[in-house]
């Protein structure tokens, strides 16, 4: 047999199966391979594309480096502009002359960014020798015309607009105990007239004796501050226009007050009363008709007793217990006073000023207390009424009759010659000169007055 070979297989030749796309291929045909017969698919022309751990990927966004740089651009801008403001220049006037300094800075940053020089005080003993030459104030400062320690050059700062002046030093005393004595006002009356009240206050003086801690001397400085006297004044009403007088009625309540409130309020006058104490305590309704029918309240002290014959305790209880007892039975607080019987001295005054806001009494007495009868007292009123009169009247339970029948025909004689019956803060008030100084509603003591004493006779003196 010929020995010779064939350019084919002679084994059966296999059944051929289409591989699957692999690797080696192109990327459109391996899609074209994994994709299922019938399943439809989306281009990435429609809006999807590659998936990433089940995520759809960000766009990368070409625009935020700018972002970046222009957010630190904006901030470094911002803090730039918050510390220009808050190192920013401001003018201040300097010894008369405009000078540019750095906004909150120290007085003593200006002294020394000027380079300012002036002559330090000396430091002196307490009897004006001096200590140590240049050992006081080493510059006087004055920022809006107000003194600055030295001490506190450092810590006064500067907004713009002030005034400084700086100059040479002042001498400073050495450090020194002071021992000091209070010089206490006097009390002086003036004047005469049924209204007293304070016109001016009295404030303490005050003098001083000086022992240095450095020399060991001791000197008397005398008065340092020169006091202030206490002025009482004493007037009567004066009405710049019209005629005008004032009822008032002493020693009630009674149980007569209710009719005479009655009288008023039908005739439509005013009227002041002054209640005393125990009797308003007795009387409670009738204190609270003369409140709620708006007359005017004061006291005639706690009981009827001579104010003049007590002094401490005893005279500040009378009129505070006074005062105490128309509140609680009136319902209305109060501080104007009318002593029993007219009687307040300069003492009273001195002790008890801080109590009471005006002492009144009367200018025209009616007599009532008398029991001439109803005709008598009118008689006795009409014969001296003038204008600006405070007029006495009595509410007790021995003139009470008599003062409910002489009213009505008082009231309506005083009105046919033309007067005006008020109370006794609006009669004030018809005088500008005193209503502008007297409140009878409320005492003024300021802060730093104190209580007189009285001025002492001569004779007293020498006696």
């Amino acid at each position: 047999m010929p020995n010779y070979t064939t350019s084919y297989s002679t084994k059966p030749r296999k059944p051929h199966h289409r591989r699957p796309a692999t690797g080696d291929q192109l990327p459109s045909a391996r899609r074209r391979a994994q994709r299922r017969p019938g399943a439809q698919y989306l281009h990435h022309s429609q809006g999807f594309g590659r998936r990433t751990s089940g995520r759809r990927p960000r766009r990368r966004d070409a625009r935020r480096p700018y972002a970046i740089i222009a957010v630190a651009c904006a901030a470094l801008l911002f803090i730039a502009s918050v510390v220009w403001y808050l190192n920013r220049g401001v003018t201040v006037s300097l010894n008369g002359s405009d000078v540019s300094v750095r906004i909150n800075s120290s007085v003593q940053q200006l002294i020394d960014d000027n380079q300012l020089s002036y002559r330090a005080g000396d430091l002196l003993a307490v009897d004006d020798t001096v200590l140590e030459k240049r050992g006081g104030e080493r510059y006087s400062v004055k920022v809006d015309d107000e003194q600055i320690d030295n001490d506190d050059l450092s810590s006064t700062t500067l907004t713009g607009g002030e005034t400084i002046e700086i100059g040479n030093g002042r001498d400073e005393y050495e450090e020194h105990e002071v021992i000091a004595t209070e010089i206490q006002p006097a009390l002086t009356v003036k004047g005469t007239g049924a209204i007293q009240y304070v016109q001016t206050w009295g404030v303490p003086g005050r003098s001083e004796v000086w022992v240095g801690s450095v020399s060991g001397k001791t000197a008397d400085r005398g008065v340092v501050q020169e006091v202030q006297d206490c002025v009482v004044r004493a007037t009567s009403v004066s009405p710049d226009e019209g005629s005008y007088v004032a009822l008032t009625f002493d020693e009630g309540p009674s149980s007569y007050t209710e009719q005479i409130v009655s009288i008023l309020e039908e005739k439509g006058v005013g009227a002041t009363f002054f209640l005393q104490g125990d009797r308003s305590e007795e009387h409670q309704a009738a204190a609270r008709a003369i409140a709620d029918a708006g007359f005017e309240l004061g006291s005639n002290s706690y009981s009827d007793t001579d104010l003049t014959a007590l002094s401490g305790d005893d005279l500040r209880s009378q009129i505070t217990r006074g005062f105490d007892a128309v509140k609680d039975a009136s319902g209305i607080e109060t501080s104007l006073l009318r002593a029993p019987y007219g009687l307040f001295s300069e003492s009273s005054w001195s002790e008890t000023m801080d109590l009471v806001s005006a002492v009144v009494s009367w200018n025209l007495d009616s007599g009532d207390y008398l029991l001439p009868g109803a005709g008598s007292v009118v008689d006795t009123v009409m014969g001296s009424v003038a204008n600006g009169n405070i007029i006495l009247l009595t509410d007790n339970e021995t003139t009470g009759a008599q003062t409910v029948e002489a009213l009505p025909q008082l009231i309506d004689s005083l009105q046919a010659q033309g007067f005006t019956l008020v109370s006794l803060s609006d009669l004030i008030a018809t005088d500008s000169e005193l209503a502008e100084e007297l409140d009878v509603s409320r005492v003024s003591m300021p802060d730093d007055a104190a209580l007189p004493q009285v001025k002492k006779d001569t004779a007293d003196q020498d006696a």
